[in-house]
């Protein structure tokens, strides 16, 4: 990695930097906490790892989170895992995210857009009502704290209200999209046994509409601990029997009533993608989300009452419940339920200019069709609310940034941002005051000691290493459902370095503080000593117009060798002939390194990825290793099961 400076693509200007709510937050924290007045953002980053509890304790006081009784001290505990955050304390976190309703109460809280493309509002008080009378409900069903609230549900309006009121009654939320089958749903679902299920009938997707009657059927025949169904028709079905109507539970004029819970309560419940066994079920705290959402939000995102927060989700990935948190900070929250490329690919320039977006976020992937595709977000939308574009799901490429900066604006904050369903927040990411390098994440967050560490332990600088955290996080897992004795948390994240967070993705950290991510690493490839992340690959291949997705494997062979397969998925009427085979394999030799072209370019019929979008290498590694597909991979898991037969088929022929 080059410690050479190069130019920013993108430098904030002066008023900027002195408007964004950090620049505010760093002057405050100065006068009342010290820290540090001069030195930006790199110098509040250095004090907000050194003086832990001072700057958690500054963040719960700039955004007056309301402890209803106080803490005895900001850490218990730090040892990971298992640090007590604000132990003594008690809050709740709807309670935190219906607060403009107070002052704001006829201004729009939620956007909802369908595949029509016209946003329709919630005002903040129609949400706060909503909630208050779906929470009495809630309680008179016997719901009571700690039990768990699960659904069946897309990313609607009825998705927020019910989050919000089982958080209100301090119930624990766990959510499935309505693309999951009846077994994946039930592979999360059924560790966690809920109480209540909130579903549909159906969605609508790619201008179909897509009946899940039979679905929601097995899903309540195989969760025997349920005592209610809550029926939302979407598609305008009758109330099936033995459920309860959406409308008749949130037709009451009632004012919430927030259950005060320990600072470290479920609020809700995320899942691993579980490719390679049952998804862990990762619980997270009502106090530390607050806090950490509070914290990327308001200060990293720079969200505030001004803004319209619009990212593409669904209720099955974790941004989906950073999306709702916008609320926190009293922010627009656009919800979009539908194809991210309906009626074309450029859907989402649409959504974000007909909602006023001022944050938009998607995937890197999307990003990467647009270009792909031709896509003239600025010549063909008005973009002009839109200051920052963020992107997540994998490293965006140097080519997307160039793209968004060239298409979009040239005065275009480009955020791409790194975390995980783990911490369901982000470890590096955006910052409104620093410019960003092409290919680069800006920084690491506010509080999070992020390093990147060799094999025996150091730190490492400009050099490619391990993603590890060195300090906790209050949105770091309570603990897992179902690991009683904690084995399995501590075997997710701190086998390899006692005591340190190791995440399983390569980094660097270079000298002028910015971060790139690599890829995952245990999927790495590791040709002759040189280890390289598939996502710099993936990056260089897939930038040839007739590569539509590759996916890299790198297997160490019985005899000592490595076999390093690259499988390519084709655009329609390109042809793998030697012509192409020549320029991929130049593309590695010349773009990254010639150890790192691979022994064999095979066409695959498609990439199989997981539920939430991401490519599956650890599985497709252990297919071609010879293991079983029932011992290799969780079916349950995979978006299109039939695409691993392809490479079953191919460790066969090997065999």
């Amino acid at each position: 990695m080059s410690t050479v400076n190069p130019e920013p693509l993108w430098r904030p200007d002066p008023q900027r930097i002195a408007e964004a709510q950090v620049t505010k937050f760093q002057t405050w924290a100065a006068e009342r906490h010290g820290a540090p007045s001069d030195g930006g953002y790199p110098a509040l980053h250095r004090w907000s790892v050194a003086e832990l509890e001072t700057f958690w304790t500054a963040v719960t006081e700039w955004f007056d989170v309301r402890f209803s009784t106080p803490y005895t001290r900001v850490l218990g505990d730090r040892a990971m895992p298992g640090a007590q955050w604000f132990p003594g304390a008690t809050l709740n976190y709807a309670e935190h995210a219906l607060r403009a309703a107070t002052t704001r109460a006829d201004e729009p809280a939620l956007l909802y857009v369908d595949e029509t493309h016209e946003p329709r509002p919630v005002t903040w008080s129609e949400l706060r009502r909503q909630v208050g009378s779906l929470a009495a409900e809630l309680r008179r069903l016997g719901v009571r704290p700690g039990d768990r609230v699960s659904a069946y549900l897309p990313n609607i309006p009825q998705a927020v209200v019910a989050l919000l009121a089982t958080a209100a009654v301090g119930g624990v939320w766990t959510s499935c999209a309505p693309d999951f089958g009846a077994r994946s749903v039930l592979d999360r679902f059924q560790q966690v046994e809920p109480v209540v299920l909130f579903t549909v009938d159906g969605y609508r997707y790619g201008g179909k509409e897509h009946d899940r009657r039979d679905v929601v059927a097995e899903l309540r025949s195989e969760l025997p601990t349920l005592r209610a169904v809550v029926h939302i028709p979407l598609l305008g079905t009758e109330t099936p029997g033995g459920a309860l109507d959406w409308s008749a539970l949130t037709a009451a004029d009632q004012e919430p009533t927030f259950e005060q819970v320990p600072f470290d309560h479920p609020l809700w419940v995320l899942y691993s993608s579980g490719t390679t066994g049952l998804p862990k079920a990762i619980v997270q705290s009502q106090g530390g989300i607050l806090l950490e959402h509070l914290k990327q939000l308001g200060l990293h995102c720079d969200l505030g009452p001004q803004d319209r927060f619009f990212w593409y989700t669904s209720t099955g990935w974790m941004m989906w419940n950073f999306l709702v948190s916008g609320l926190l900070t009293g922010t627009t929250v656009v919800l979009y339920d539908g194809s991210p490329g309906y009626p074309d690919t450029a859907a989402q320039w649409r959504i974000a200019e007909r909602t006023g977006a001022t944050l938009y976020g998607t995937s890197a992937a999307y990003v990467m069709a647009c270009r792909k595709a031709g896509v003239h977000p600025a010549r063909d939308f008005d973009l002009s609310t839109v200051r920052c574009v963020a992107t997540t799901g994998s490293p965006l490429p140097p080519d997307g940034f160039r793209w968004l900066h060239d298409e979009v604006r040239e005065d275009l904050w480009i955020a791409s941002v790194s975390g995980g369903t783990d911490v369901c927040s982000c470890f590096a990411g955006a910052v409104p005051t620093l410019p960003v390098y092409t290919g680069e994440l800006q920084a690491p967050c506010l509080g999070t000691d992020l390093q990147a560490w060799d094999p025996s332990g150091r730190p490492v600088i400009d050099e490619v290493g391990e993603l590890v955290v060195t300090n906790p996080m209050p949105s770091m897992p309570v603990y897992f459902w179902n690991d009683p004795d904690g084995s399995r948390y501590h075997d997710s994240y701190f086998d390899t370095y006692p005591g340190a967070w190791r995440h399983g993705d390569w980094i660097t950290l270079t000298s002028r503080g910015s971060v790139v991510i690599h890829g995952r690493s245990d999927s790495t490839l590791n040709r002759q000593g040189v280890r390289m992340g598939s996502a710099d690959i993936y990056e260089a291949v897939e930038r040839l117009p007739e590569i539509k997705e590759s996916l890299v494997i790198g297997i160490e062979q019985p005899d000592g060798g490595y076999w390093m397969p690259l499988f390519v998925h084709l655009t329609p009427g390109a042809v793998l002939d030697q012509a192409l085979l020549d320029r991929i394999k130049q593309t590695i030799r010349e773009e990254l390194s010639p150890r790192h072209v691979p022994d064999e370019v095979i066409e695959v019929p498609g990439v199989p990825h997981t539920l939430t979008g991401k490519r599956i290498e650890v599985p497709v590694k252990r297919l071609l290793q010879g293991t079983p597909l029932e011992k290799a991979v969780n079916p349950g898991s995979i978006d299109n099961l039939d695409l691993l037969h392809f490479y079953e088929e191919l460790a066969r022929k090997r065999s």
